[in-house]
């Protein structure tokens, strides 16, 4: 399998992660303060997006500068 396919695959799943982990942000605050682990849950799943995206964001351009 494609790295690319792979890193898009990831990227898919780190997203709904991600969701989840917004859902859960939610609903603890409804029950008041939250810990501090419950705001920050979200936090490691949107990093690896960030990256994630960042590379496959920057693929095209990589390929055309590689290209000519």
């Amino acid at each position: 399998m494609n790295w690319t396919l792979k890193i898009r695959q990831v990227h898919r799943w780190l997203s709904i992660l991600f969701t989840l982990a917004v859902l859960i942000n939610i609903a603890a605050m409804t029950q008041g303060q939250p810990p501090l682990w419950v705001g920050l849950l979200a936090l490691f799943p949107l990093i690896l997006l960030l990256a994630s995206g960042l590379y496959l964001f920057a693929l095209p351009y990589a390929a055309r500068w590689r290209h000519g």
